[in-house]
């Protein structure tokens, strides 16, 4: 794969035929999308937007060892009429056949459609993607996912946002694939008819990631989103290995090999078939409405999660030792979620796009910054007769509760100084603050507080495909969404039985999210079952539901 940086003769390419409209479906070949073995296999997309620029992928499979060399046509005519070659490029083996090009010159918040050109008058499909706007917008729309586990189901948040066609900007936010062996997450049983990935193995090496890409970006729907809208990205830990920090993982034994190397593939797959620039973190301008910030919270920076467990073994009994968990450890003020190079690089932007007069300052990041606690007699909502493993962890999490513990380590609850640091920067530059999350496979909503001051507001999002509450804890979902809720005051809302994805829509005036829910993803879907709504105006930082 080579990437190179073409500049478009804007005037010449925009003096083509007509801008189509915004809300044209793409054409039906893209809806249907299927891998061959050779050739383009795995469709188009788009990402890292600009106002004039914008990161183009694809991937065609050669019948040699040689790099097969590429042409990028971009059109403002769906039927790409008087295409422009914009960009040469390479699909190179030695990167599994994928590659990329950044084109400039384009102009700002324009829909435009491309394709690629092989060998032998091959073609790729035609894809639609659309730069960001200069100025203040009326709206921006973006449509948030995260994890999204092929085997559990098929990828129905991504159908309806197809079929909806109503987002400028697909944002991911990590665990768009999964890393576990074939049968272990979810287990064979579990899984669905079809939904096969490879390697049956676990993903070690980059070929292994290379292979577990492929199964992924098979998918139709998947592959139909990424032609239709542009794509802002991050990975969370099943990317790499499940709870991951920056010296290790859950999943990661000595006997899979040395830390570093493994990170190294799954970061350079990751960078292969995703249309993602390689900065570890990145800003993106949507004129003065809005500033969005792409962050690692996983690898980049922080430091090991906390263990409840081994706190629990290390003190003279149980209570002890979740105290000095508490006094010690968990409010330690040198403890890192993002790093001290991102975390300043974040707070000096925060400034200045306040001081550009940026409405809304929108973080893309991985996992729950909202306060979560399990509430008291949490067991009961188990069932009469749970698992060993989770009546453990729910009695667990209830004795850590009492002492003002937090249910996740994994997430900003294991990281309270952090978060403290980065909610003091909003409110310090008066920004509104907007944070969405993944990770949790559950819907939250909550009011970020600091210093018992509003600092902003997070729409957390459930799953495309991965299971959440609903799977360990019998008690129906709304009876368990209101003991959360009690729990936790900031906690203004939460769903914890659906799959689907957020649609967010900032205007000058508010910052709205529409938490949808598909169908269930063990039938392949584009219906919706249900919507809330919550919103933000500008200058409130709190949250209102409905």
């Amino acid at each position: 794969m080579t990437d190179r940086t073409s500049g478009v003769d804007r005037r010449q390419l925009l003096g083509g035929a007509a801008l189509a409209g915004a809300g044209l479906l793409l054409p039906a070949r893209l809806r249907a999308a299927v891998a061959p073995l050779a050739g383009f296999t795995h469709g188009v997309a788009t990402g890292e937007p600009g106002a004039t620029g914008m990161l183009f992928w694809t991937r065609f499979v050669g019948t040699g060892r040689q790099p097969v060399p590429l042409k990028l046509e971009v059109s403002t005519d769906p039927r790409m009429a008087r295409a422009k070659v914009v960009a040469e490029l390479e699909a190179d083996p030695l990167r599994d056949w994928t590659a990329r090009t950044t084109v400039g010159g384009l102009a700002p918040g324009r829909v435009y459609y491309y394709r690629f050109l092989g060998p032998s008058k091959s073609r790729s499909a035609i894809g639609r993607t659309k730069t960001l706007p200069e100025g203040t917008p009326a709206a921006w729309r973006m449509g948030v996912f995260s994890c999204s586990n092929l085997p559990y189901g098929w990828f129905n948040a991504y159908a309806h946002a197809v079929a909806a066609d109503d987002i400028d900007l697909m944002v991911h936010l990590g665990d768009y694939i999964y890393e576990y062996a074939r049968g272990t997450y979810p287990d064979a049983r579990s899984s669905v008819p079809g939904r096969v990935i490879e390697p049956a193995g676990e993903t070690i090496r980059r070929e292994d990631y290379w292979a577990r890409y492929r199964s992924y970006r098979a998918d139709p729907d998947l592959q139909a989103l990424h032609a239709q809208v542009p794509v802002v990205a991050t990975w969370d830990d099943h990317e790499i290995a499940n709870d991951a920090w920056t010296g290790g993982a859950e999943n990661h034994g000595r006997d899979e090999g040395d830390w570093a190397e493994r990170l190294a593939a799954a970061k350079a797959a990751y960078r292969d078939w995703m249309p993602v620039s390689d900065a570890a973190y990145a800003r993106y301008d949507i004129g003065r409405l809005a500033t969005l910030y792409r962050l690692d919270t996983r690898v980049e920076g922080r430091d090991q999660q906390l263990d409840l467990a081994a706190a629990i073994k290390r003190g003279p009994d149980t209570m002890t030792g979740m105290k000095r968990l508490r006094d010690e450890d968990w409010v330690a003020g040198g403890r890192q979620l993002l790093g001290y190079p991102q975390e300043q690089r974040l707070f000096g932007e925060l400034q200045a796009a306040a001081r550009r007069g940026v409405r809304w300052q929108v973080l893309a990041q991985q996992v729950v910054m909202g306060k979560i606690m399990l509430p008291q007699g949490a067991a009961q909502l188990a069932g009469p007769k749970p698992s060993a493993q989770v009546a453990a962890f729910l009695g667990a999490a209830e004795l850590a509760a009492k002492l003002g513990l937090p249910l996740n380590f994994d997430a900003w609850d294991g990281y309270p100084a952090a978060r403290a640091r980065l909610l003091s920067a909003a409110q310090n530059n008066g920004v509104d603050l907007v944070v969405l999350a993944g990770d949790s496979h559950n819907a939250w909503a909550s009011d970020l507080v600091n210093d018992g001051r509003p600092a902003g507001v997070e729409f957390a999002g459930h799953s495309v495909s991965s299971p959440g509450f609903e799977t360990y804890l019998a008690a129906p979902p709304s009876d368990v969404a209101s003991a959360l809720m009690q729990a936790n005051p900031t906690l203004k809302w939460a769903d914890t039985g659906q799959r689907g994805y957020m649609q967010v829509t900032l205007t000058p005036a508010e910052a709205v999210c529409e938490w949808r829910f598909t169908a269930s993803v063990k039938a392949r879907s584009s219906k919706l079952v249900g919507m809330t709504r919550g919103r933000a105006g500008a200058g409130q930082r709190r949250l209102v539901m409905g």
